[in-house]
């Protein structure tokens, strides 16, 4: 699942960083100073600065409660609840909603993402209008502290030499809640996860998961 299979790039502001790609994971090492360097160039008239490395847009709506760190950007329009924890290296696009008790880390949001309930996100790249559903995590570290492998169904193997991915999402993928994404998740376009899933490898484009044993084309698509 290339940046290409996944992502319409005209809904993020690092469009231009991810192109430069072939694979969404190669993209992890470099979102700090993505962040920076894009921060830097944002209008003073739109974005608020509170502190160094963090920018906040001015219709932003951001709880007291929540804490943003460094290197940070909110975009237009997003709602940031009570309590969420955005440690950095977060990239959160245009009208998307960070909920409350929500954990980032070293992520791009693209626009209109919600991970509105509980969630962890870290490692991890979500595409546009993606969801995740109440008490759904990525997982970016395996067990045994191995390189993360991404699996595909047909037995293919990519290393990411990465100690630490957690999962790309598509555009319009749809995570059900209190699901788990393992290390090197991928989840296609428009795919859908069902609710309590251990999602493992990768899901093709147009499907639902359902268990690992049944993964089938959406009829809807």
């Amino acid at each position: 699942m290339k940046i290409s299979e996944l992502y319409d790039l005209s809904h993020t502001r690092a469009a231009e960083y991810l192109s430069g790609f072939e694979y969404p994971w190669d993209a992890l090492e470099g979102i700090k100073d993505l962040i920076l360097a894009i921060g830097a160039t944002l209008p003073e008239d739109e974005f608020d600065h509170p502190e160094e490395g963090v920018w906040i847009a001015k219709d932003a709506k951001v709880f007291p409660s929540a804490y943003i760190g460094a290197p940070c950007i909110i975009d237009h329009g997003t709602e940031v609840r009570h309590c969420a924890f955005i440690r950095g290296s977060a990239l959160v696009g245009k009208d998307c909603v960070i909920g409350n008790s929500t954990e980032l880390k070293n992520v791009i949001i693209f626009d209109h993402t919600q991970v509105p309930h509980y969630n962890y996100v870290g490692d991890s790249i979500l595409g546009y209008h993606s969801h995740m559903g109440a008490g759904s995590i990525t997982s970016n570290v395996k067990s045994d502290s191995l390189p993360v492998v991404i699996k595909y169904p047909d037995g293919k193997q990519i290393e990411t030499h990465r100690k630490k991915v957690g999962a790309m999402l598509g555009d319009f993928a749809d995570i059900g809640c209190n699901s788990v994404l393992c290390p090197g998740s991928v989840i296609g376009r428009r795919s859908r996860v069902y609710p309590l899933s251990r999602v493992r490898g990768v899901v093709p484009s147009d499907h639902i998961f359902k268990d690992p044993d049944h993964v089938v084309v959406k009829e809807d698509r």
